[in-house]
């Protein structure tokens, strides 16, 4: 009796099986009025694809090139008579460069003022993008009773006439007069 059930069962799922030749589900998309690809030479299917499709978004055109001078230097600068400097292209890593925290004039971006010889002042102040290393530079001055600087490293990127700076390293230098 139990061989007959099992048997039963296996005729029933065979047969079921085997009579269900229709589709599952619909055609996902309409049929199309172009041949098919099969019935395609390799010329016509090449040449087809480099055709532009006119329904493909245009990149962006890329901005002139040649750098553009930074607003902060020349007559942007607060100090009379300074050179006109370029802005730093984006891209362009600072490598261990020593300098201060500021805020800039209206209190409202932190910038990174670059300790000079005090007689070129090539380099215009950048401004910091927010993130977490900001965030602790900002931590350190604030519980510090001293100015600090800083040594940092990071990406530069360029925006309206101004360079920003990416942080990846921050280090408080030590201050040289405070011995132990």
């Amino acid at each position: 009796m139990k061989t007959a059930m099992i048997f039963a069962t296996l005729l029933f799922v065979a047969a079921y099986a085997v009579g269900d030749d229709a589709p599952a589900t619909a055609p996902a998309t309409a049929p199309t009025t172009e041949p098919a690809a099969r019935s395609l030479t390799a010329e016509q299917m090449f040449s087809r694809m480099l055709r532009p499709s006119p329904s493909v978004a245009r990149p962006l055109q890329p901005t002139p090139d040649g750098p553009a001078p930074d607003k902060t230097s020349g007559v942007g600068a607060v100090a009379p008579g300074a050179p006109t400097l370029n802005v730093l292209r984006e891209g362009t890593y600072l490598v261990d460069r020593v300098g201060r925290l500021n805020r800039t004039s209206d209190g409202s971006q932190a910038e990174f003022t670059f300790d000079s010889d005090g007689k070129t002042m090539k380099d215009p102040p950048v401004l910091i993008l927010p993130n977490l290393k900001l965030m602790s530079m900002e931590n350190a001055v604030s519980s510090a009773n001293r100015d600090l600087r800083f040594r940092i490293t990071g990406m530069v990127t360029e925006y309206r006439g101004r360079n920003y700076v990416l942080l990846e390293k921050v280090v408080v230098v030590p201050d040289p007069t405070q011995q132990f």
